[in-house]
C-alpha cells in the first residue's frame, strides 16, 4: 500500500459516521435505505459516506432487481486489514506524493 492509499484508507475511516457504517455491513449486506434507517441518519448523507467508503476501496455496491421489480443498490464491506506498524508507516512514507500532487485524495 502507498502512503496516499494509506492517507485515504485512514481520512475516509476518520468519521464516526463511515465507522458506523463499517460496523453495520460487517454484521449483514444492507441496502441504502435500510441501512440510514439503522444508523439513523438521512439517505443522502449516507449516500455520500458510502461514495466516500468506496472510493477507498472499504466496501462494494452492487444493484439487484426485487421481486416487485425496484431497483436496490445493496453495500457489503470488502475484507480489509492493515498493519500500522511504525514500520509500515515509515515505508509508506516513502511512497507519499508532494503535496501539490494529492489533489482529490481527500476523503
Amino acid at each position: 500500500m502507498t502512503g496516499d492509499e494509506l492517507l485515504r484508507v485512514l481520512g475516509t475511516l476518520a468519521n464516526p459516521h463511515r465507522m458506523r457504517v463499517i460496523a453495520a455491513l460487517a454484521r449483514e449486506r444492507n441496502y441504502v435505505s435500510r441501512l440510514a434507517r439503522e444508523l439513523g441518519i438521512s439517505r443522502a448523507l449516507l449516500q455520500v459516506h458510502l461514495r466516500k467508503l468506496e472510493a477507498a476501496g472499504l466496501v462494494t455496491a452492487h444493484i439487484e432487481v426485487s421481486d416487485d421489480g425496484k431497483a436496490m443498490k445493496f453495500y457489503e464491506v470488502r475484507n480489509f486489514a492493515y498493519d500500522l506498524t511504525p514500520a509500515a508507516v515509515a515505508d509508506a512514507v516513502r511512497t507519499l506524493s508532494t503535496p501539490g500532487d494529492q489533489k482529490g485524495l481527500e476523503p
